[in-house]
């Protein structure tokens, strides 16, 4: 059965999870509640109750959803074949990233919520590291395979590591109002990939 869509082509459950992550960005942690979702999201009371019965069951649905989001963003199954050489990944890249750091700033602070009280929530430990795993971990391990690698783990921990310490300094961070530009982003990307994995013939 299909899920009834909302006036904007949402499902119902879509509907709640984007609304509890703008209250994660807007009020933080102690202000996502199932009743707030409910009166931010112009729902009947106990719409969201009905659909998650505990917090812990909003939480998960709410790092689903934001997998979703960003999995939509990054885009990584869309990233360049090896055939077109560091450059193309180097630029393809680097249009991802300043994507997510000029449109989608939103969902970085929402992703820092939710892995904070992970911190706090074994049990959501556990769902949190999972829907990365799945959605971005392996298709990067994939990625840096591809791009030549000879550690692809440890060269995606180190491509992973760059880019979220530059999205926390600019999403949240020191940096939070000068956010770098594309060919910016691009000679990072380059000095850092070519540092990893060198340059192949004719690059």
């Amino acid at each position: 059965m299909t899920a009834a869509r909302t006036a904007t082509g949402r499902s119902r459950a879509e509907l709640i999870t984007d609304t509890a992550l703008t209250l994660l960005v807007e009020r933080g942690m102690r202000g996502l509640t199932h009743r707030a979702v409910d009166e931010l999201a112009g729902l009947p009371q106990g719409s969201t109750s009905n659909y998650a019965r505990t917090r812990q069951a909003l939480l998960e649905a709410t790092v689903r959803r934001l997998a979703e989001r960003e999995a939509q963003v990054l885009a990584l199954e869309e990233m360049p074949s090896p055939s077109a050489g560091l450059d193309g990944l180097i630029d393809a890249l680097s249009l991802v990233l300043h994507r997510h750091l000029t449109q989608h700033r939103a969902l970085l602070v929402a992703r820092y919520e939710l892995g904070l009280e992970a911190t706090r929530r074994p049990e959501l430990r556990e769902f949190y590291d999972a829907a990365g795993r799945h959605r971005f971990r392996e298709p990067l391990n994939a990625l840096m395979a591809a791009a030549g690698s000879t550690e692809p783990e440890r060269h995606a921990l180190s491509l992973v590591a760059w880019c979220e310490g530059l999205m926390f300094s600019c999403a949240a961070g020191a940096y939070h109002s000068s956010v770098p530009g594309r060919e910016e982003l691009r000679t990072g990307f380059a000095e850092l990939l070519r540092g990893m994995l060198g340059s192949r013939p004719g690059e």
